[in-house]
């Protein structure tokens, strides 16, 4: 009887410790498990957010005109710019308002001149006209009173336009040449807008 009760005792704890390793390899497989399900995760959103990122230059880059395009639009809009400066020196009656005009004369002239210079490296004949921005010339040029307003309203929006043009295309152009022309010309327009901007808060 004693040597079947050792039997069963030995027998019983044989299958304590049979089960007891048991449960600790099912609990290291399912740490295991749940490291490989993390990082498989972790895999998957670093992938996801890398296809998003080359979408979003895909798309910034689709988008981005024509190194050809880029400079024509630039050329019409400097113009514009100059002859609307002009226009602020004559009938705006704020004094802030007249040396903005002046400093959109001289800025955009350079910028012309380096553009011609440009455009004749890379054989692009620049228009000779404002464009599109000549009805806003126009409709300018007939504000008595309100011209102030008007003029400091355009000018914000035509800055803040282009500012995002020549930003992108100094972050994507594919010639080297306009790129650096289109970064040059950023820091300009950023200073156009920040002094407009300060304008127009006053006007408020």
């Amino acid at each position: 009887m004693r040597n079947f009760l050792l039997c069963l005792t030995a027998g019983s704890l044989g299958l304590f410790l049979l089960s007891s390793c048991g449960g600790d390899v099912s609990v290291n497989t399912m740490a295991n498990a749940g490291r490989t399900t993390a990082n498989s995760a972790s895999n998957a959103m670093s992938s996801i957010g890398n296809a998003a990122n080359s979408m979003a230059n895909a798309v910034s880059g689709a988008t981005t005109s024509s190194p050809e395009s880029f400079m024509k639009d630039a050329c019409q809009g400097s113009m514009a710019e100059v002859e609307m400066g002009k226009l602020a020196q004559q009938k705006a009656k704020d004094p802030e308002i007249k040396k903005f005009g002046q400093m959109m004369v001289t800025d955009h002239t350079a910028a012309g001149n380096d553009l011609k210079a440009l455009a004749g490296k890379k054989n692009v004949t620049l228009p000779t006209d404002m464009g599109s921005h000549k009805s806003t010339y126009d409709s300018l040029s007939k504000e008595t009173d309100g011209f102030d307003k008007a003029y400091v309203k355009e000018m914000v929006s035509d800055h803040e336009a282009d500012l995002k043009e020549f930003q992108k295309q100094a972050q994507n152009s594919t010639d080297p040449d306009v790129k650096a022309f289109a970064a040059k010309t950023a820091a300009v327009v950023q200073k156009h807008l920040d002094a407009i901007k300060a304008i127009e808060a006053k006007m408020k």
